[in-house]
């Protein structure tokens, strides 16, 4: 489930980036104050604060928060990190309590309820599954049916107990990955932080997954493109004045063994690879949700559009280079509008 490639583009960054410093656009009474941080979550990271002209030192300043915001959540919650929260609670011994911040708790609150909305598709506790498949990665060879029954049945939220003071496992072998929600989590940190600069536009865009509000530089809404898992052409494009839009994907990352490709999300219900959902886009208010949701509608296909919370879009690619379709709900089909059909089918 966690790991997954989140491949919404967005597109006029570069464009951006060229109104402030040439100080040219539709628009000149404001400008679009850029950073690229590195080191985030290990991807990539774009945050822009457009403000009124002569402002660029408040925009800077939400900058500031907001790669802070963005650092601050990886450490507690990077499995890659030793020194983090939730490692910290993965090593814990049974019955050992372990302390945890608030916002990590929040997280994991949210992530049980995800977890019971998508019929457990969206699972947190699915940290040994994501080990035993990138071990079969590495050394080239399927796990046994025996090997995938035990790593689903060692950890499973009856296995955990969050109390308002930290963590509690009832066995060792509980673990957890936020791979599919923490990076939404840091993303509404940092969006809030620059909104809180007083910026008439603010986009915060980690690995592709985005969240915007406001205006961009030119004083328009933003403009989203979501990638077409099988071609050149995008999937679809659209203007997005405030929220957030995630994207999963199981085309760019895999498994492959004996010359077959095994999806890098795993299915936490059976501890095997998802089935042939080649790409998930998600809009939702905030990138949490979007986040969340992608990964679980990568998991359960169509038949999870009726569990999605309400207000929330979803658009899913079924299929493959050779036949695939468009599929969904009514409220992104508003959206999209004439665009969204269907490049897909032409490919």
């Amino acid at each position: 489930m966690a790991g997954r490639v989140a491949v919404v583009v967005v597109v006029l960054l570069t464009a951006i980036a060229i109104w402030q410093t040439r100080g040219t656009g539709p628009d000149l009474s404001r400008v679009a104050v850029v950073r690229s941080p590195e080191g985030i979550m290990g991807t990539t990271c774009t945050l822009v604060a457009v403000v009124p002209r002569g402002r660029e030192a408040h925009a800077q300043r939400g900058l500031d928060a907001a790669e802070q915001a963005l650092r601050e959540v990886d450490a507690l919650m990077s499995t890659y990190l030793e020194s983090s929260e939730i490692s910290a609670v993965n090593r814990a011994a049974a019955d050992e309590l372990v302390s945890v911040s608030e916002e990590l708790a929040s997280v994991l609150v949210y992530s049980r309820d995800v977890w019971r909305a998508s019929d457990g598709a969206f699972d947190a506790t699915c940290r040994p599954m994501i080990e035993l498949w990138r071990r079969a990665g590495r050394e080239g060879s399927l796990p046994a049916d025996a090997e995938m029954d035990a790593a689903r049945e060692s950890s499973s939220w009856k296995d955990f107990e969050l109390l308002d003071n930290g963590v509690r496992k009832a066995k060792d072998t509980a673990r957890l990955d936020l791979g599919g929600v923490a990076k939404g989590f840091g993303i509404d940190r940092a969006f809030e932080a620059i909104r809180a600069a007083g910026c008439d536009g603010v986009l915060v865009d980690v690995g592709g997954d985005v969240r915007v509000d406001g205006v961009d530089a030119r004083g328009e809404a933003w403009k989203i493109t979501v990638r077409n898992p099988f071609g050149p052409k995008p999937l679809a494009a659209f203007g997005l004045a405030a929220g957030s839009v995630c994207t999963s994907g199981d085309y760019e990352r895999f498994v492959e063994i004996d010359g077959v490709r095994h999806s890098h999300i795993i299915d936490p219900r059976t501890g095997r690879p998802a089935g042939s959902v080649p790409s998930v886009t998600v809009v939702a208010t905030d990138a949490m949700t979007a986040d969340a949701w992608a990964t679980a509608l990568g998991v359960l296909g169509a038949e999870g559009l009726d569990r999605l919370p309400t207000g929330v879009e979803a658009l899913l690619v079924e299929g493959d280079e050779r036949s695939c379709r468009m599929i969904t709900n009514r409220e992104m089909e508003r959206r999209l509008g004439e665009f969204g059909k269907p490049p897909c089918s032409e490919q």
